[in-house]
């Protein structure tokens, strides 16, 4: 059994994968934004098995470093890290929104914060390999504009949440060849389309299929052997936007986010 940190855990997708992991018999650290809901979740949680809350806000990375630092200090077993946690393409026509850190919204939550809390885990996930780690990607990808990184021009919600999942995708793919022969896997997957949760009636869209159909791709890679360095749509192995895998954007793509990070 693995001891899985679940990112965005309080709703949605997050919620159902916590509540299968627990019943499998992981050890199931459940992270939320807001303490009151967390507590809740671990409270249902643990009448199923063994679970942990743990909560912070992904949109201002030093608590996402003191996150992992948590984590990292509570459960020095942790073996699956599974970045979840998410911002929609927010309610259609609504406005540019920033994090604490200063940074485009969905850039900060959806890209550099699952950057941030996995490079934080890494020594803890390579002490007890074998260890995956989960991206929760997307279908809906298109190429960051290296010259405005932090959509400043013609921002649109829609294309800044996908391109903040092609940056997820790419940094999957280098991460992945960063960590060849080290026992840790790493993997993206998009779960499922517009599934019922907050983020897909917030944007106005119905809603095309349930939590728990998007829910097998991110069990399977959290708990079965799928190699590493993979795009899945669901369960099924697929392809990631063609830029994702070019070697220049990719390399260009780490020094603007080291950048962004040093910030």
């Amino acid at each position: 059994m693995s001891t899985i940190l679940v990112t965005g855990a309080t709703s949605g997708l997050g919620r159902h994968v916590a509540f299968e992991l627990v019943r499998a018999g992981h050890v199931v650290l459940a992270h939320g934004r807001d303490p009151r809901r967390t507590e809740q979740l671990v409270d249902e949680l643990r009448t199923e098995g063994d679970a942990e809350g743990f909560t912070a806000d992904l949109a201002a990375l030093s608590q996402v470093r003191e996150l992992a630092a948590h984590v990292a200090d509570a459960h020095p077993d942790l073996d699956v890290l599974i970045n979840n946690a998410g911002v929609g393409a927010g309610a259609p026509g609504a406005s540019r929104e920033l994090s604490a850190d200063g940074h485009e919204l969905r850039l900060a939550v959806n890209y550099l914060a699952p950057v941030v809390l996995t490079r934080a885990l890494l020594p803890t996930l390579r002490a007890n390999t074998p260890s995956k780690i989960v991206n929760v990607g997307s279908v809906g990808q298109d190429p960051v504009d290296f010259d405005d990184i932090e959509f400043r021009r013609g921002y649109d919600g829609f294309a800044a949440y996908r391109r903040a999942k092609f940056a997820l995708a790419a940094h999957t793919f280098t991460l992945a060849e960063e960590l060849a022969g080290t026992g840790v896997a790493v993997n993206v997957l998009h779960p499922a389309t517009f599934m019922d949760t907050a983020m897909v009636r917030e944007g106005r869209v119905t809603p095309w299929n349930t939590v728990a159909d998007g829910a097998p791709g991110v069990l399977a890679l959290a708990t079965r052997e799928s190699g590493s360095g993979g795009y899945f749509d669901g369960t099924s192995p697929a392809r990631a936007h063609e830029t994702t895998y070019d070697r220049e954007v990719r390399k260009r793509l780490t020094a603007v986010t080291d950048q962004l990070l040093a910030l």
